[in-house]
């Protein structure tokens, strides 16, 4: 069949579905701009969507890809990852070729986002899938007459049959912020990274690709624009505290995270700025 893009209902939220001539599928939802599920083609579904998640538009959908800013987690006196996942987008542009389809979803600022950060701005989320491939890009313009400040982030949550045995490459000898041992700064000494326990990590500077392998099932994580990676698995007793996750939800994904987390983005007035992450079956 054909490429196409057709606006559907996904649990109560409308969500635009997206599909090529090939086979790969891609479902973004217009709440938050969040790209809800991911099947490269001749694949299998390569993002992890909790199966408790809430879609009545209160909170944020657990699971996808998810678009923090202009702030990421708690760094900062905004809410928790900002306040662009917890608010309807608008469908800017929507188009599908041979071979590709792509939308993109625009959201400018409200009364409502005003009130809690006072800014002029644009942003876009565009969401492209090629064969095996899909390209998340998020492009940020500073709409007003002054300079601001933000941190942001594509929290994307993959999909893994057993996180124990899922190995991640590519952040060997790099720096991280450890979250989850009170912020301690370390240095990454391993070939992969393993998760065996809570692991909440900022890595910084990383400009080489990264590879998760994930038994017979290999994935190419790129970035550019997104100077570091969060690597944040909740384990076991954080994870039964969520009550959007199953209790066994945290050995079934691992959010490989493109970020811009350590040292805020500025932005004057008239400027723009954009980070993308790409995800490759393999």
């Amino acid at each position: 069949m054909p490429a196409n893009i057709e606006t559907i209902d996904f649990h109560g939220q409308p969500a635009l579905a997206l599909t090529t001539q090939a086979g790969a599928r891609a479902i973004v939802s217009i709440f938050g701009a969040q790209v809800l599920s991911w099947i490269p083609a001749g694949g299998q579904e390569r993002l992890y969507l909790s199966p408790s998640a809430i879609y009545d538009g209160s909170t944020a959908i657990r699971g996808g890809i998810p678009v923090c800013f202009p702030q990421f987690a708690g760094l900062g006196k905004l809410p928790k990852h900002g306040i662009l996942r917890t608010r309807p987008w608008v469908v800017a542009e929507k188009r599908a070729g041979d071979n590709f389809a792509l939308v993109t979803l625009r959201f400018t600022e409200t009364d409502d986002t005003w009130a809690i950060w006072p800014q002029n701005f644009v942003a876009e989320l565009t969401v492209v899938i090629e064969g095996e491939r899909l390209d998340v890009e998020l492009e940020v313009e500073n709409t007003g007459h002054a300079p601001f400040a933000f941190t942001a982030a594509l929290h994307t949550y993959l999909r893994v049959h057993e996180v124990e045995n899922a190995r991640l490459e590519g952040l060997y000898g790099h720096e991280y912020r450890d979250s989850a041992d009170q912020d301690r700064v370390k240095r990454d000494s391993g070939d992969v990274v393993v998760v065996e326990d809570e692991t909440d990590r900022v890595y910084h500077d990383v400009k080489r690709p990264l590879l998760l392998r994930d038994g017979s099932r290999s994935l190419g994580i790129n970035a550019e624009g997104f100077p570091d990676v969060v690597v944040w698995n909740p384990w076991e007793e954080r994870c039964a505290a969520l009550a959007d996750m199953p209790a066994n939800g945290f050995r079934h994904m691992l959010c490989v995270e493109a970020a811009a987390a350590r040292q805020r983005i500025e932005l004057d007035a008239g400027e723009n700025w954009v980070g993308r992450q790409s995800l490759i079956a393999l």
